[in-house]
């Protein structure tokens, strides 16, 4: 009989500048918050041996911050470090996430794999320590962080499964080309995520950046 994998929630970027009343707000990122925190008490969410979130934290991030963002490569300036657009949402309970990494001080950082906990060490390495060998991952958006984790997690070894369900998308057309893309690379997608439009006069790319 083979053993169980160990397996890790990684929650991606459930933080106020990216839900209702933030200032890169995605449609349905409260909702997602509050569904994360019904999931993990639940019984499904037993399985999981380590819990643990990421959080964009810029300070001077370049280029990724713009007063005339495109909305693809650029973007208005969000989850800046101390300030409150940059903590979790209310809605999420974040009692079970045993460690947060933290991404994006100097650069654009969309992958939770680009960031590191409080001490210095990877996303990587810290799931190698501890015997994970497979992720699911959850959060915001769809089509930017979410589907940038994820696809870095199965580059990394991982089996990686992508609730949708517990993800909000940016877009439908841009959400639609990151599930492509994470089927393509060998990713689990499973449910369905929720889809706005987050920003007036979003650009909707046919794939979007991964960067």
């Amino acid at each position: 009989m083979h053993p169980q994998p160990v397996r890790a929630l990684l929650i991606v970027d459930v933080q106020n500048d990216f839900c209702e009343g933030g200032s890169l707000a995605v449609a349905g990122g409260a909702a997602v918050a509050g569904a994360i925190s019904d999931y993990l008490a639940s019984p499904e969410a037993d399985g999981y041996t380590r819990v643990v979130a990421t959080q964009d934290c810029h300070v001077e991030p370049g280029a990724h911050f713009s007063a005339e963002p495109d909305f693809v490569a650029s973007w208005p300036p969000h989850c800046v470090a101390s300030t409150p657009g940059a903590l979790f949402h209310p809605a999420l309970d974040t009692s079970r996430i045993e460690e947060v990494f933290r991404k994006g001080a100097y650069a654009a950082a969309y992958s939770g794999f680009e960031g590191s906990a409080p001490d210095g060490e990877s996303l990587e390495d810290w799931l190698r320590e501890r015997s994970v060998s497979a992720v699911d991952v959850a959060g915001i958006a769809t089509d930017y962080c979410v589907r940038a984790t994820a696809l870095d997690a199965v580059r990394a070894g991982f089996a990686t499964t992508v609730l949708l369900s517990l993800t909000a998308g940016v877009a439908p057309g841009t959400s639609q080309a990151a599930i492509g893309a994470l089927r393509a690379a060998g990713v689990t997608v499973t449910g369905a995520p929720r889809t706005g439009t987050a920003v007036t006069g979003l650009a909707q790319p046919g794939d979007p950046q991964s960067g």
